[in-house]
């Protein structure tokens, strides 16, 4: 079995992040971050971008470990070749 016999792995989320201000000027600004799955609503927040990325990297690996487990794809994903 060679890599392409298996669909690609995706996920597709809505990225927002916007700057928080402090009333006190001494304090520095700080981002904030949220991802939003499309296609459920869900949301999740990440008060850095260093926790955002890790929250990615943990699910990429999820999806690894659940794939090597099934011993194959994920059932809900699409080739983008069958998007209309």
């Amino acid at each position: 079995m060679t890599p392409f016999d298996k669909p690609p792995r995706y996920r597709s989320y809505l990225l927002t992040f916007w700057e928080e201000r402090s009333l006190d000027a001494e304090t520095p600004e700080v981002w904030r971050f949220s991802l939003q799955d499309p296609r459920t609503g869900q949301r999740r927040a990440f008060a850095s971008l260093e926790a955002l990325v890790a929250a990615l990297e943990r699910e990429m690996e999820d999806t690894n470990s659940l794939q090597n487990e099934k011993g194959g794809g994920d059932g809900n994903l699409v080739r983008s070749s069958d998007i209309r």
